[in-house]
């Protein structure tokens, strides 16, 4: 597209009320914030593997995800969905997907559920040896279970190509102004007859199984050999894709993601934690702010305990257990010791192989 053309797009988009800095609705869009890890096998449905991404699924095949280093060119990485194990024959009832979902407070520009309700366009960077049509569905739960979905042909065989899918302002469907799910994106890589057998539309209906993966004709589970990647996806106020929106600060990027997931005590000898002082004995109670304020109270999960170990000025010990008391500011740890003096102040800290996921995705 020419610098002229783009410039067109965007001065359209601003007509309609979008355009400007932070018009891409879509965190981690660029696929280069992966703090759960970079390799994701066999995962069940609705992980969340690189930032934001999460895999919903039921078939009989499996895959892996990586965070890959193909992309177009701009761009570092990629979500990869790599085949290992074939399903050639998909049940009425299976699919397979990569969702997005945004949070609803963060849509409230699009105007939806009144007369000014905005178009929008997603637009994204997609690959795969398996050519044919594809089907983009996006949805909303606020009002009756809205959905719309399009088609994009994957045209080349192992070729980035940019899609372009734009949707009609919802003048019906309110988005709620809250924490809650806004918007469902969902790119299908195969889908069976109970979703795939309707019509494909730009127009937010009522849900409909049918018309969930419209016209979606590949089924990339089919081979061992096949592999599917995505990037740059954008989500934009307007009828036209403009460039992609790059965030040339990774760790604003970071701190977007850590709204919904962060990692503490990463995989990191003798890094600080948390402070706090021993309430007994047997446990130093520890306050462990977040680095952002959570979308909600979030759900803590401590990796390989034995890898921790407390400190007070004396010797160092390993906690026998630590339980985690969250709300959507910061974190109460209790971890339990022995031996120690209660009254006296305390810290844990991290070993090579521990860390502290929270989580408070939608």
């Amino acid at each position: 597209m020419s610098k002229a053309a783009e410039l067109a797009n965007l001065i359209g988009n601003i007509n309609a009320g979008g355009g400007g800095a932070n018009r891409n609705a879509i965190i981690n869009g660029a696929m280069n914030v992966s703090a759960r890890g970079t390799s994701f096998a066999s995962v069940s449905t609705g992980t969340y593997t690189l930032d934001r991404f999460k895999r919903d699924f039921s078939h009989d095949g499996n895959v892996t995800i990586t965070q890959d280093s193909s992309a177009p060119e701009g761009f570092a990485n990629s979500l990869k969905v790599d085949v290992t194990t074939a399903d050639t024959s998909l049940a009425a009832g299976q699919y397979e997907n990569i969702a997005h979902i945004i949070e609803a407070q963060n849509l409230q520009n699009l105007a939806f559920g009144t007369s000014d309700a905005k178009n929008i366009t997603v637009s994204f960077y997609v690959k795969s040896n398996k050519t044919g049509t594809y089907a983009f569905n996006i949805s909303q739960s606020d009002n009756s279970s809205k959905q719309a979905t399009l088609n994009y042909t994957i045209n080349s065989a192992n070729t980035w190509e940019r899609k372009s899918l734009t949707f009609t302002g919802d003048t019906s469907g309110v988005i709620n102004d809250d924490n809650g799910r806004g918007l469902h994106l969902v790119w299908f890589l195969a889908a069976g007859s109970t979703y795939n057998s309707g019509s494909a539309s730009a127009t937010f209906q009522t849900y409909d199984n049918a018309d969930y993966a419209a016209g979606q004709a590949v089924n990339v589970l089919d081979s061992t050999d096949n592999t599917w990647f995505l990037t740059g996806c954008q989500l934009e106020v307007g009828q036209n894709a403009t460039e992609f929106e790059h965030i040339n600060n990774f760790g604003e990027e970071l701190a977007k993601c850590e709204r919904y997931f962060a990692v503490y005590g990463e995989n990191t000898a003798n890094g600080h934690v948390a402070s706090g002082y021993y309430h007994s004995t047997t446990q130093l109670r520890c306050h462990m702010p977040y680095r952002q304020k959570m979308r909600a109270a979030p759900t803590g999960t401590i990796n390989n305990v034995g890898s921790f170990f407390v400190q007070d000025g004396g010797a160092t010990q390993g906690p026998s257990a630590i339980t985690i008391d969250e709300n959507i500011d910061t974190a109460l740890l209790i971890v339990t010791t022995s031996s120690r003096t209660a009254g006296n102040g305390g810290a844990l800290l991290s070993g090579t192989n521990s860390s502290i996921f929270m989580e408070a995705e939608l």
